[in-house]
């Protein structure tokens, strides 16, 4: 029998904690029980959530944790904290006890302390926010989300190698495809950083993905790339339009279908296709950002997400350890 895939768990981050992350543990292990969880946080807390679920003692265990990252902490006063959940379990996975670290806690202290803890993937020398973002066909992988501001053409390379390992890993049948965001597709446009990366990326072959030149953010959603690369501050940005513009569609489409008595009757004759709607466009399925670069899979769940977005997000955090991302990034990363 093979050894479980160990995930290091910081229970106490993120709004309703600890509960959502314990009953987001007893959702995903009713599909997968080939998982162990090691749970950080205040025991006795814990320990009343477990209670409420039928998690068998055979799938977890619990680490005693003093101390909580709030999220009006600094980075830098979260680092200093070292008896934390969140410093203790990233530490977990520094010392080959868990195979990866689930959060959903304070965002800029979980990566100050994962740099800290954790050693970057040599010959990368920036770390990379990658999140899922849906497409017309499947799924896209973009970063860099935020990490990184201002980046040069060797990051952008690295970037590409890393989300092409990490949509490998996490849909190991389908090719990886490419693209630099720009504010056009033809060679010409755009600054001159991200035109030295394009016509290196072009002219280096590699087995791991296959590059497609440049991509308008207006057919980010098309489908025909699925590995997106940009800067952290042009893909924030880029982000949070679309987060915004997804959330006014739903609120106009569940204001106009409240809107009278033939409204109402349309909502309902169409009721099966609304359902497919709401759920594609639900934010739960594409939680869990991912940090790339470190020697061990990072994963942030959204702090305001419920139980199946952070049931969700163990899923990928786990996919990241079964598809072998570090050692996909480790073979393909150059000097």
């Amino acid at each position: 029998m093979s050894k479980p895939i160990v995930i290091a768990v910081d229970a106490m981050g993120g709004d309703n904690s600890p509960k959502k992350i314990i009953d987001g543990i007893s959702e995903y292990l009713n599909k997968d029980k080939d998982i162990y969880f090691r749970i950080f946080g205040k025991k006795s807390y814990i320990d009343n959530e477990i209670s409420k679920t039928q998690i068998h003692k055979n799938y977890f265990e619990i680490v005693d944790c003093e101390d909580v990252v709030e999220n009006n902490d600094t980075p830098l006063s979260a680092a200093k904290k070292r008896t934390t959940s969140m410093w203790k379990s990233i530490n977990d996975v520094k010392e080959k006890k868990s195979d990866a670290i689930i959060s959903a806690g304070n965002t800029g202290a979980l990566f100050v302390i994962s740099k800290l803890s954790m050693k970057m993937i040599e010959n990368i020398n920036k770390p990379a926010l990658a999140a899922l973002w849906p497409n017309k066909i499947d799924m896209n992988i973009v970063l860099d989300l935020g990490a990184n501001v201002e980046c040069d053409e060797k990051n952008f390379e690295d970037f590409a190698i890393m989300g092409a390992a990490l949509h490998n890993a996490l849909f190991p049948n389908h090719d990886s495809k490419v693209a630099l965001l720009n504010i056009g597709s033809e060679e010409i446009k755009g600054h001159e950083t991200i035109k030295k990366a394009y016509h290196a990326m072009e002219n280096k072959k590699n087995d791991l993905y296959k590059f497609c030149g440049y991509i308008e953010g207006n057919h980010i959603m098309d489908g025909n790339v699925n590995v997106i690369v940009t800067d952290g501050f042009t893909g924030n940005i880029a982000l949070k339009t679309a987060e915004g513009t997804a959330n006014f569609i739903s609120a106009e489409l569940k204001k106009a279908l409240s809107n009278g008595i033939i409204a109402k009757f349309s909502s309902l004759a169409n009721i099966s296709n609304l359902k497919k709607f709401k759920q594609r466009l639900d934010p739960r399925k594409y939680n869990g950002a991912i940090l790339l670069g470190l020697e061990s899979p990072v994963i942030k769940s959204h702090g305001s997400t419920d139980y199946i977005g952070f049931a969700n997000s163990i899923e990928v955090c786990v996919k990241t350890v079964q598809g072998k991302l570090i050692e996909k990034i480790k073979k393909n990363i150059t000097k």
